[in-house]
């Protein structure tokens, strides 16, 4: 079973959801306010969160926000739908996926299980190298932690994989439906503008560290590509 943390106020939708992630092998644990879901998260270990983003006490980008100073857990978070501002607020402040409602249940699971298998692939990753390097640019792929020109990089899970794969491909222009099936592990769809912000997220971090804004181009209409010799 993989342990999961639900946070939402709704409680008949909790129940229903609860009934359905256990049929799927989640052991389902829930929060109905900002402040159980922080208690929860710091009293016991969970592999996904799903949060919503309308809670009673905190807020869901509040509770996101405070959980990024402890726990790199992986979140999906719910967002109103066309609440386009809310899915774009969720990724910058370190969500990993984003999900309308309502949502189908079955978009949920699968949408969980892909960021499962993404974490899972990091853990059990068996690489004959532990790191790969670009210039002053490291990632050290047994840890998942970045370090350029010495310090070190805070990456959510997947913006460290969407820059291993810029890494991998240095010098090259990948696209962003290659990057949205290989980092999400989903389509692109239209206006669906998660990459643009998981490769800013990355950009502000990176030069926060002392890295060129030239580090990760844009190339229009082609994809981003990450540069050498910076």
């Amino acid at each position: 079973m993989t342990d999961l943390l639900l946070v939402d106020d709704d409680l008949e939708l909790c129940d229903l959801m609860q009934e359905y992630l256990t049929a799927e092998g989640f052991a389902v644990d829930m929060a109905h306010d900002g402040q159980q879901a922080l208690e929860k998260t710091a009293h016991n270990s969970y592999e996904v969160i799903v949060l919503d983003v309308m809670l009673p006490i905190h807020n869901g980008f509040d509770v996101l926000r405070k959980l990024r100073d402890y726990c790199q857990t992986p979140v999906l978070m719910l967002t109103a739908k066309g609440e386009t501002v809310d899915r774009i607020v969720g990724l910058e402040m370190g969500a990993d996926d984003y999900l309308p409602k309502p949502c189908n249940p079955r978009e949920l699971v699968a949408r969980l299980r892909a960021i499962l298998r993404r974490t899972d692939a990091a853990a059990t990753q068996q690489e004959p190298e532990d790191a790969l390097q670009v210039d002053q640019l490291e990632l050290h792929l047994g840890s998942r932690s970045t370090r350029i020109a010495g310090r070190d990089v805070n990456l959510t899970g997947a913006e460290f994989t969407v820059l291993e794969l810029l890494v991998r491909s240095a010098g090259k222009v990948i696209s962003k439906e290659a990057l949205t099936e290989q980092a999400l592990g989903r389509k692109l769809t239209p206006y669906d503008r998660s990459i643009d912000v998981h490769v800013s997220n990355i950009r502000k971090k990176l030069s926060l560290c002392g890295a060129s804004k030239d580090l990760i181009i844009n190339i229009r209409g082609a994809g981003y590509m990450l540069t050498q010799n910076q």
